[in-house]
């Protein structure tokens, strides 16, 4: 599974950026994205059973319409969360923040960093240099 990370300041397009990379990656595989919320929180919606359940302490709770499953999983880390799209069989993994990690990286914006390797580019130019991103596996 290669790993595109996209890190930049807060409100310099990342999210833009990643729902137009999707669907280029679409047509060569499976997607994820996982989002770094940074210092908040995603709010489970106050009286609904799947809250009940992750709030009782579930290690995973999900609830299942006609269209989606929404998955809450306690005590979660990006490589877990890495390691279970493997197993869901995706074969890109887009990461939006965690500046810290040593993954190969796209910027946007004008922010300094070590593992840079692409600064603002288009769609096309990602797709091209798709080897050069990092690959991740059962081993890491």
């Amino acid at each position: 599974m290669k790993i595109i990370q996209v890190v930049g300041r807060s409100n310099s397009g990342k999210t833009t950026f990643i729902r137009n990379l999707i669907p280029e990656l679409k047509k060569k595989g499976r997607v994820g994205v996982i989002k770094h919320l940074g210092d908040h929180d995603f709010v489970l919606e106050d009286g609904k059973d799947t809250t009940f359940f992750f709030e009782a302490g579930a290690d995973i709770t999900s609830g299942i319409d006609v269209h989606k499953t929404v998955m809450a999983i306690h005590n979660n880390t990006l490589d877990e969360t890495l390691h279970a799209y493997l197993t869901y069989g995706i074969d890109f993994a887009v990461i939006e923040g965690y500046k810290e990690r040593e993954y190969a990286k796209i910027v946007i914006g004008s922010l300094e960093i070590d593992q840079c390797i692409l600064r603002n580019p288009t769609i096309r130019e990602v797709i091209q240099s798709i080897d050069r991103f990092n690959d991740f596996s059962q081993k890491n």
